[in-house]
């Protein structure tokens, strides 16, 4: 089997940790119980562009149940769990193309390693898949039946493409599905973020200035756990509304050429460029942490931070500080990547189970529906996010009410009033 991994022998511990993710993924454990049955993906080859995680691991098994055959890249060369990598070759026998740290050119090989197989279904996190696909493959896109976004910097991305009409094949935009982003973008960002920025750094958040840049579900969620460690937290926003919800929601918001000598602490997610940049630099307070947990490391201007320090060096694991001219300090954390991927291990496994389901259905979904879908963007029917939903209060014990017909009926009608 062709692959490429750093060590073949680090798959028990891989194997543990991935057994372990599993305790709190019920929701693809039944899932994969009827794929092993049914075998809906038989012999599809499926090239998978995701985060090389232990719950990662545990959607390619369950494709894999499904009978896919299923090739797995990293989409991001900071968020590979090497062990993870190892235990999906040698225990499962799923050819990976991931390596921790791996540079931009090994980055793409990877890609091209999952594209050869010449898959007929692919999942991607931020797209980058499925570009390839699009400026280096076109002819080979032309055989895909469809694909799935995880991220919503994929999904913008490629919304995006369908805009212009250059799409090739339909895509389901997991991303857009309640029980994804209502719950992986606002709880597991919110949780691992922090998370990131304390390993990385050890620092106490209670009581320091933490600026959010984006207050969109991830950076709701981010505000709103930095609040519960007992951060001041301000949010910065282009979006009016947005603004507003976080003025009502308790945070300070202004711009961040305001916010800049006021924070502590950065954390940037706006799937933007440019959200830092020289000018903020120049404001910011000795000691400055700048963090970003955005897909891709465009949202901290990086280049002009190098550009205007004498000196840099690293301190800490994932920590690199840069000295500028007066001597002040910014430290900049994962460097400017994933800081829930590059400094912990991102989402929570629980978060992932509906996530990861979504996943799976959609692939199963694409397969079905792939000859009457348009070259387009979908969101994920309802009734698959619905059924998530109803499987994860299972798993969690928890019983809800049922209408009645006659509050359904009430529902429907437009004759009953007061």
């Amino acid at each position: 089997m062709k692959y490429h991994i750093k060590d073949l022998k680090l798959a028990p511990q891989g194997r543990l940790r991935i057994e372990w993710a599993e305790r709190f993924m019920p929701v693809l454990r039944l899932i994969r119980k009827r794929f092993a049955k049914e075998k809906p993906l038989n012999g599809v080859r499926m090239a998978c562009c995701l985060h090389v995680t232990t719950e990662t691991a545990n959607l390619a098994i369950t494709l894999k149940a499904g009978g896919a055959k299923v090739y797995l890249c990293a989409s991001n060369p900071l968020s590979t769990q090497d062990d993870v990598a190892a235990s999906l070759v040698k225990d499962h026998g799923i050819p990976v193309f991931s390596i921790r740290g791996e540079s931009n050119k090994i980055y793409y090989e990877h890609i091209n390693a999952c594209l050869d197989a010449d898959p007929l279904l692919t999942m991607d996190d931020g797209a980058d898949l499925v570009t390839q696909l699009h400026t280096k493959r076109r002819r080979q896109a032309e055989n895909v039946l469809g694909g799935s976004e995880e991220t919503t910097t994929g999904v913008i991305r490629l919304k995006s493409m369908e805009k212009k009409g250059v799409l090739l094949f339909p895509v389901l935009a997991v991303n857009d599905s309640k029980t994804k982003h209502f719950f992986d973008n606002r709880y597991g960002t919110g949780q691992s973020t922090l998370d990131g920025v304390m390993r990385a750094t050890n620092v106490l958040l209670c009581g320091a200035t933490v600026v959010i840049a984006g207050y969109g579900w991830c950076g709701r969620g981010v505000a709103s756990r930095a609040k519960g460690l007992g951060a001041n937290v301000i949010v910065t926003e282009v979006d009016a509304l947005k603004a507003i919800e976080a003025t009502m929601d308790g945070f300070q918001v202004m711009p961040m050429i305001d916010a800049a000598p006021l924070g502590d602490v950065f954390i940037t997610l706006t799937g933007d460029i440019d959200v830092l940049t020289e000018r903020h630099f120049r404001r910011m307070k000795d000691g400055a942490i700048v963090a970003n947990s955005g897909h891709f490391n465009v949202e901290i201007d990086i280049a002009a931070l190098k550009k205007m320090s004498r000196k840099s060096r690293t301190v800490r694991n994932n920590v690199e500080e840069y000295v500028l001219a007066d001597g002040r300090r910014i430290f900049l954390l994962g460097e400017g990547r994933l800081i829930n991927l590059a400094a912990a291990e991102g989402h929570p496994a629980s978060v992932m189970d509906m996530s990861f389901a979504n996943q799976a259905l959609g692939a199963e979904f694409l397969l079905e529906k792939a000859q009457t879908l348009e070259r387009k963007v979908y969101s994920i029917p309802e009734s698959i996010d619905d059924s998530i939903a109803k499987l994860k209060l299972q798993a969690m014990g928890i019983k809800i009410d049922r209408l009645t017909p006659a509050q359904k009926k009430y529902l429907a009608s437009w004759e009953m009033g007061t």
